[in-house]
Formats: C-alpha cells, sequence, structure tokens
C-alpha cells in the first residue's frame, strides 16, 4: 500500500503525541489518573507509652524533633501617622504627601516541617498580612516560603519550601495523651533561638475559650511564650503530638497555662487544604447557645442537655427544613448533645450534601427531622 504524505503526517503526529503522553506520565503520574495531591507524612510505628517508669532524660526525644521545627520570620509594609500629622490642627501645616510614611513590620514565630516535600505547618496568626515569609531550619539554612493555604476557623496555616534533605517530624498520635503525660513545646521564644521546654498534659479537650470557631486543645504548662507559637508540642519519644498556640497570660509571658491544638485536628486541616485549597466543613446555619438551668426550665426540659437555636440564617439548611428560633437540639445522627460546641463539631465533620438526623425539642415534645448539611461559608 502506497503511504501518502498526510498518512506520513499523521503517523508522525501520532507518535509525537503518545511520547509526550509519556513523559507527562513519567513526571507528572497524578495528572493522568486524576489523583490528589497526597502529603507523606513518617507516622508513628512505637508502641504505646511507658508510662509506669520515666526516662532520665529526654535528649533523644529533642534530637528527634528539634531538627524539623523551624523559626519562620514575616515581613509587612504598613503605612502609618506620626502624633503631630495625626492632630487636625497640627496637621494642615503639614503637606499632605508627607503626612503618612512606610515602614516594614516583622513578627516572628514557629513552624513545624511535616514532610519532606517541605510542607510545613504552623498558626495563621503568624502568617496574616505577611508579604514575605522566611523559614530559617535547625542546620542553619533558610528558605523563602510560600503559602498553600490558610484556615482561620482553627487557626492554622499550611506552607511549602523547596529544599533538598529536608527533615520531618514523627507524627504521633493525640488521641493517646492522658492527663499527666510528659510533653516537650520546642519553638522560638522572643526571637532567641529554638528552646526546648518540659512540662505535662494538664488537660484535655479544652474549649470555649473564645480563641478559635473549632477548639479541642491540649493543655500544658510547658512553658510557651511569645515566638512559640505554631511550633511543636512532642511526646517523651519526639512524636508530634500538638502545634503550640496561645498562652493564657496577664503579662504576656508563660504562667504554665498554655494550649496546643491536638495533631489529629491539625494533620486533618493540613490535609485538605492541600487536596482542596481549603478546609471544607458541614453547616447548619443556626446561631446556637448552651442550654442554662433557667432556660431549661422555661423550656419544660429536664436537664440542661441540648443547644438551643437562637437565631437561623436565612436560606441556610436549617432555614430550609422549617428549624425555628426557640428549638432546642438534643440529638444529631443519634450523638447526644450536651454543650453548643459538641454540635458545632458533629455537623463540621459532615460533608456538604449528607444528610443528618436532628433531634428537636419544639413545644415540650420530641420532634426528629433530616437536615441536608451544606458548605461552611469560609471565614473572612
Amino acid at each position: 500500500m502506497k503511504i501518502t504524505k498526510l498518512m506520513r503526517f499523521l503517523l508522525q503526529v501520532i507518535v509525537v503525541g503518545l511520547a509526550a503522553a509519556a513523559v507527562v506520565l513519567l513526571l507528572f503520574p497524578d495528572s493522568m489518573t486524576g489523583k490528589l495531591p497526597v502529603v507523606e507524612v513518617r507516622e508513628s510505628n512505637a508502641p504505646n507509652l511507658p508510662r509506669d517508669r520515666g526516662p532520665v532524660s529526654y535528649s533523644a526525644a529533642v534530637q528527634r524533633a528539634a531538627p524539623a521545627v523551624v523559626n519562620i520570620f514575616t515581613a509587612r509594609t504598613v503605612v502609618e501617622r506620626t502624633p503631630l500629622q495625626a492632630d487636625p490642627f497640627f496637621g494642615q501645616f503639614e503637606n499632605r504627601s508627607q503626612r503618612t510614611r512606610q515602614r516594614t513590620q516583622t513578627s516572628l514565630g514557629s513552624g513545624v516541617i511535616f514532610s519532606e516535600q517541605g510542607y510545613l505547618l504552623t498558626n495563621n496568626h503568624v502568617i496574616a498580612g505577611a508579604e514575605a515569609i522566611a523559614v530559617l531550619l535547625a542546620d542553619g539554612r533558610s528558605f523563602e516560603a510560600s503559602v498553600v493555604g490558610t484556615d482561620p476557623d482553627t487557626d492554622l496555616a499550611v506552607l511549602k519550601i523547596e529544599a533538598p534533605n529536608l527533615p520531618s517530624i514523627t507524627v504521633g498520635r493525640s488521641s493517646d495523651l492522658v492527663v499527666g503525660d510528659v510533653v516537650l513545646a520546642i519553638g522560638n521564644p522572643f526571637g532567641v533561638g529554638q528552646t526546648v521546654t518540659q512540662g505535662i498534659v494538664s488537660a484535655t479537650g479544652r474549649h470555649s475559650l473564645g480563641i478559635n470557631t473549632y477548639e479541642d486543645f491540649i493543655q500544658t504548662d510547658a512553658a510557651i511564650n511569645p515566638g512559640n507559637s505554631g511550633g511543636a508540642l512532642v511526646n517523651a519519644l519526639g512524636e508530634l503530638v500538638a502545634i503550640n498556640t496561645a498562652i493564657f497570660s496577664q503579662s504576656g509571658g508563660s504562667h504554665g497555662i498554655g494550649f496546643a491544638i491536638p495533631v489529629d485536628l491539625a494533620r486533618d486541616v493540613m490535609t485538605q487544604i492541600i487536596e482542596h485549597g481549603e478546609v471544607i466543613r458541614g453547616w447548619l446555619g443556626v446561631e446556637a447557645q448552651d442550654v442554662t438551668p433557667q432556660l431549661a426550665q422555661s423550656f419544660g426540659l429536664p436537664t440542661t442537655d441540648g443547644v438551643l437555636i437562637a437565631g437561623i440564617y436565612p436560606g441556610g439548611p436549617a432555614a430550609t427544613a422549617g428549624l425555628l428560633p426557640g428549638d432546642i437540639i438534643l440529638e444529631v445522627d443519634g450523638e447526644r448533645i450536651e454543650q453548643a460546641y459538641e454540635a458545632l463539631n458533629l455537623i463540621a465533620l459532615a460533608r456538604p450534601g449528607d444528610t443528618v438526623k436532628i433531634l428537636l425539642w419544639r413545644n415540650g415534645k420530641e420532634i426528629e427531622t433530616k437536615i441536608a448539611i451544606a458548605k461552611r461559608p469560609r471565614a473572612e
């Protein structure tokens, strides 16, 4: 059969196309399979902590975790006016173009390298508003970081640096922690350099502190100071169990009451940000408050369990399902609700589009209804 010029051209196009596809598949395998990006985390395979005995030194734990804890430096330009320039009387004598001045505002914090791919986790308040972010590793190397995504509702942010031979933290399980476990806080307090402090888990499941929208803090007496934010809280084996976030203090220094975000929650937030660019949560569209003894009595409730719906967002899932202000949520998908934060967390775990069963108290009777959950609007 005679091969025409047109056939020869088509064959060349096919060969070139197959070769290009092979190169793309080799360099970017996920692009051909539709897979989402996956962060490679080194998980702990150690048995439960030996709580019947303690080490004389925690140096092995520090050596294991400290290389993956970084210092974070941020900078942004702010515009300000001097007191005289801001004064209406003196300001009228100044040149308008000279009434403002710019300066570079810097801040510092800490972060944790989760993966050799270069993904870091820190607090959102550490990098909020930053125009430039620099990451200083424990080995002295420094790199510019980019923001992968943030979640103000939990005060977490994911950064990424491009660097070879990165250390990464070993991720433990915050769900295994009990009050009394030894923990170590690693970070950069006051910018003095990497510092390790030691304490115990003072409490778990702290909430209703008014720090974040979603709160499930680990409380510790390990000294946490300004600059520690975003750093690591590790157990006696050097495994990451939480991200240090806040302190309770009237002076600004450590009073032995610090709060950290459990790593189970932090890891889930990080994974969603990397895969979807944001954290996707369920939303009911209500304003809720705890039931006090006085409210329980007025509504004829035998206990103070449940969540009072104080308001309904127009067009939200609750409004569509016919919920009303004054209704009290008793159960969500069979889970008994005692406080408002429990309902908030349960609804947040539902995927948008999922249908949940809600048991209500209305006019002295229990009513069961089903509600299609929507996607929670992003916090600004």
